[in-house]
């Protein structure tokens, strides 16, 4: 059995038992019941992950895959291709947005290269190079289905990596100019939306730009005619080799009952692809927030997703997964610090109003 067929075979249901237990706790806090909203929601979601009915959480890894493309050959980004290995030599140096977010969240960040277009060399870099970044989609498949699936798998070994470090949640993050346009593409074959409401000007096109990138990705999806009932052809054929790692490490999450924390446009299209692979994966998945991407909250609603954050955040990286750190810490504290009515002497019985 081939590494992802494995991987898919351990993907389960979440706990029912422990998501009741959860919710019976939930409703005897001081508080009236539901009260705490999207916090309760988070705390059950743990429950049926873990089976822990008292959700903790240790370390927590936000995953950043980085990768390049061939489609920026047409124009479709505003920054050029040598910016992917920039900005990963900025992460292990710690000076980009999301290890300031990751330090302040008491996160650690690991780098991953799946398919730089250069070789990076760096110590801490985790190298998975299934090839020097993806072809142009607009000539032919973006990487053979071979090197999808390979990408995919490299994934679920980073994530079963830390995991078996100690890894209790992971975040996804990218890193990849150009990788808005492949997430678009995405988008657009699972959903047959408009392309106007999948493209948007990622680092920041101007009105001509935006017009290329639509074009470039009908294109693409005209050229290659990707199977949306395939979602490793889908991958292959518009797709992107570091969407295909984090959809690794989506599906690796939730065969090893790891919660997932899924960043922005980028990562969610890893999202839909893992989801559409094996549906269960999407109950392992945590919506950290809904990007500017317009496409964005599309994604979300077809996963059946509701994010914690509304942010006008638009970077990548794992930002803003890293932002609800906070708040999927703060879930679990709840559960597990607040007193009861019976602990505190709090009387439950509602008022009678005639």
């Amino acid at each position: 059995m081939s590494k992802l067929n494995e991987t898919i075979s351990r993907i389960t249901d979440l706990n029912k038992e422990a998501i009741k237990k959860a919710q019976q706790h939930l409703d005897i806090l001081t508080k009236p019941q539901g009260s705490l909203g999207i916090l309760e929601d988070i705390v059950k979601q743990l429950a049926g992950i873990t089976g822990n009915p008292m959700p903790k959480l240790g370390e927590k890894v936000v995953i950043i895959m980085a990768g390049d493309h061939g489609v920026v050959e047409e124009g479709v980004s505003a920054f050029p291709q040598e910016v992917t290995y920039q900005m990963v030599l900025n992460f292990l140096a710690g000076g980009a947005a999301i290890n300031v977010l990751s330090r302040h969240a008491g996160a650690k960040i690991v780098c991953c290269d799946i398919g730089i277009a250069v070789d990076v060399k760096h110590p801490d870099l985790i190298i998975k190079k299934v090839r020097h970044g993806t072809n142009n989609m607009t000539k032919g498949p973006a990487m053979s289905r071979s090197e999808a699936i390979r990408a995919v798998e490299a994934g679920i070994e980073v994530a079963e990596e830390q995991i078996a470090k100690g890894a209790t949640i992971l975040a996804t993050g990218d890193m990849g100019i150009g990788n808005t346009t492949p997430s678009s593409a995405i988008l657009k074959v699972f959903t047959g939306c408009p392309i106007e409401k999948a493209v948007g000007r990622g680092t920041g096109l101007n009105d001509n730009g935006l017009a290329r990138k639509a074009m470039v990705i009908n294109r693409a999806i005209e050229i290659n005619n990707p199977d949306p009932g395939d979602p490793i052809d889908v991958l292959s054929k518009v797709g992107g080799l570091e969407i295909a790692g984090l959809t690794g490490v989506i599906l690796g999450s939730a065969a090893h009952k790891i919660p997932v924390v899924i960043d922005g446009f980028i990562s969610t299209a890893a999202a839909m692809i893992a989801g559409k692979i094996e549906p269960k994966a999407i109950n392992y998945m945590i919506a950290s927030h809904v990007s500017e991407e317009p496409g964005h909250k599309l994604m979300l609603e077809t996963l059946g997703l509701s994010p914690i954050l509304h942010m006008k955040m638009r970077l990548g990286e794992g930002t803003g997964a890293a932002l609800a750190f906070h708040i999927i810490d703060a879930a679990t504290h709840v559960q597990s610090e607040m007193a009861t009515f019976e602990s505190a002497g709090v009387t439950t019985a509602p008022l009678t109003i005639d």
